[in-house]
């Protein structure tokens, strides 16, 4: 392994790239993109960034949407800087660059009836306020048909004629979600709908007379609600009954007959379960009631005679299919192993299209055809150099928690050639209505290959997947309870002969960032170092400067700061607070447009760890939010973080 030179570990730590020094063994350093700030990271060799690249050139393929008359579809992927629509004709077809904007498009859908043109999402430097757009396929023109202002609108759903889109929109008061309507080949029809009080507003689908809405009101991962609306008047009316218990409600779609409804929910049981609601009488029957596990997505057919929905089985996913007039329903066997995402049918009612990912493969787009079983693979996506031979597959792992509540994760070893104990990176993700899932870790499969470090991202208390009591054991001040399964997670590590318990990282991104925090203070003896990705440093800070829109859906999970019990809680637990424990080097990541995580709560972070002594690395970008989705900022963070594992987690010696 090459080994990194520079002047002195205290003067890397130290330096910025005001002036970018020559590195003394090579004589050239990797200048950071314009837009990044760049405090206490030490000038990175050119070597190092040779030394990666394979592990920085893959790319990934998510299905967008099918053409409504022909077999061809639209992808998301990337060529160069950023992730733009592209079209393909055929299974391992040319991919066809669409859109050519600086920031990155991940959304479309085309025009249902003749796919004359698609409607897009674009935000600006990350600060998701996504504005809609149309693009005509005749002439590449783009046209704006939300507002343009700092609001943040949703794709939408089309009618079944084809002709009209409702989707939801911020504009209003920027806290508000409420649902607009308009024909998009003419952005002179934009219209309010229905205005509602509350960010969580969303449509679900159209009644097949195109006189109904399904929409859908989420107050938390646990409660929501929904409710049918007149498109002509625009009054609503309860779909859903409310009883003494929260009930968590995700997809719906009308029948064929308009006379019932699909919907998936967790009523009178811990997961999410596909239902049938009778409109006439409100009664709800279940279907799945055998399968113990979330139905994460649903799908119906144009003509509605066949349902598909996707279940979460530990983390991997599984395909089925339901006959309406039945509701009977099979498991669809052939895709390959894996995480599915991106559900959606032809128009032709024969072919389902999906997003299929796993740990050894990259996201790419495949088909399967229903009646005749035969799977087919639209996109090959690049890995760079890559070898996916060389990964070895994650293992589900458990360990018991303080309460004796069984905790679990992924663990990926690196290869068997790497002897002795291995260092370790815990990964813990966001949300934290989130889960960590067995699919392809992109760049960290360098410090699997390369540098011999295990990697683990537990899914700790608050995790979905793992049914409703689960996820909500970790909800306002039973906060840190989450925080001591990491703690048992280093007493699992310690156990393992395998593992180094003196050499383990923490990192995480978002609500992973504040858990990487509330480690690095809680247990700063246990770890080597950590990386906090625009991670919360006070939750009473987090509440008061976090988007409108999002404010009242966070407050069931963390705690409303307006309760003083709770505000309290806040200020004694916060990481911010307690930021003299953290003793141990801190890398903080951010984006400087970031409207879930404001850089508010890097930068008082940054500067409370760094007025106690304690050495941080801090990276912005200021053309980037909730984490870095440009090329060439993602590259130059993954330098960045190669650097700290290497110096931190390690302990290579720098030459003289």
């Amino acid at each position: 392994m090459r080994r990194l030179a520079a002047a002195s570990l205290l003067a890397l730590a130290l330096s910025t790239f005001a002036a970018l020094p020559v590195h003394p063994q090579t004589g050239r350093v990797v200048a950071p993109p314009e837009n990044l700030v760049v405090e206490g990271i030490p000038p990175i060799p050119a070597s190092l960034a040779d030394e990666v690249r394979k592990y920085t050139e893959f790319r990934s393929a998510a299905l967008l949407t099918w053409h409504p008359l022909r077999r061809e579809l639209l992808i998301g992927t990337r060529f160069a800087n950023t992730v733009q629509v592209h079209g393909v004709r055929a299974p391992g077809g040319a991919r066809t660059q669409l859109t050519f904007f600086d920031e990155p498009v991940s959304s479309a859908r085309y025009e249902p009836k003749n796919g004359k043109y698609f409607v897009f999402l674009r935000d600006t430097g990350g600060d998701e306020f996504w504005q809609l757009y149309r693009y005509d396929l005749a002439d590449r023109k783009v046209t704006l048909l939300s507002d343009g202002g700092r609001s943040q609108n949703g794709l939408g759903v089309w009618n079944n004629a084809g002709d009209r889109l409702v989707y939801p929109s911020t504009r209003r008061t920027g806290a508000d979600r409420d649902l607009y309507l308009i024909d998009p080949s003419d952005p002179g029809t934009n219209r309010l709908l229905l205005e509602v009080q509350g960010g969580g507003w969303g449509v679900l689908d159209w009644s097949p007379d195109d006189r109904q809405l399904i929409v859908g009101e989420r107050l938390s991962v646990n409660q929501s609600h929904l409710y049918t609306v007149d498109v002509a008047t625009g009054r609503k009316a309860e779909l859903t009954p409310r009883g003494a218990e929260p009930v968590a409600y995700g997809d719906a779609a009308f029948s064929a007959d308009g006379r019932s409804v699909y919907l998936t929910s967790d009523q009178g049981s811990e997961f999410l379960r596909l239902f049938r609601l009778d409109l006439a009488t409100k009664r709800i029957s279940p279907i799945t009631a055998g399968i113990q596990w979330d139905v994460v997505a649903m799908a119906l057919s144009r003509d509605r005679k066949q349902l598909a929905f996707l279940t979460n089985e530990a983390g991997v996913s599984r395909l089925y299919l339901l006959d309406t007039s039945t509701n009977r329903y099979r498991p669809v066997p052939g895709l390959p192993a894996g995480v599915f995402s991106g559900l959606q049918w032809h128009a032709n009612g024969r072919e389902l299209g999906l997003t299929v990912a796993s740990a050894q493969t990259v996201a790419d787009v495949y088909s399967i055809n229903v009646a005749s079983g035969q799977v087919t693979r639209w996109t090959e996506s690049e890995l760079g150099g890559i070898n996916t031979a060389e990964i070895s597959p994650p293992r589900l792992i458990r360990w018991t928690s303080f309460d004796g509540r069984e905790i679990s994760g992924f663990y990926y070893p690196p290869p068997a050639r790497f002897t002795g104990r291995r260092p370790v990176i815990v990964n813990i993700h966001g949300g934290p209505e989130g889960q960590s899932r067995p699919t392809f870790i992109g760049r960290n499969n360098y410090f699997l290959n390369e540098l011999g470090v295990g990697m683990i991202f537990p899914n700790v208390r608050g995790s979905t997947g793992y049914g409703k009591t689960f996820v909500a054991l970790d909800n306002a001040l039973k906060r840190l309870d989450s925080v001591k399964d990491i703690g048992a997670l280093l007493d699992w590590i310690a156990r393992q002969p395998d593992l180094d318990s003196s050499r383990v990282m923490v990192t995480g991104g978002s609500y992973g960032g504040y858990m990487t925090l509330a480690v690095a203070a809680d247990y700063a003896n246990r770890i080597c170092c950590s990386i906090d990705i625009v991670g919360i440093s006070n939750f009473n800070t987090f509440l008061r400067n976090t988007e409108a829109y999002r404010r009242d859906l966070r407050r069931p999970e963390y705690g409303d700061e307006r309760v003083p019990e709770v505000a309290a809680f806040f200020e004694r637990t916060a990481p911010l607070n307690n930021a003299q424990k953290i003793t141990k080097p801190l890398f903080v990541v951010q984006g400087g447009n970031d409207p879930r995580v404001p850089r508010t709560e890097s930068e008082q972070m940054v500067a409370r760890v760094r007025a106690n002594g304690a050495p941080v690395w801090y990276l912005m970008a200021r053309d980037e939010g909730h984490g870095f989705q440009k090329k060439a900022n993602a590259d130059f963070q993954f330098y960045s973080t190669v650097m700290f594992v290497r110096t931190h987690l390690l302990r290579e010696k720098f030459l003289p």
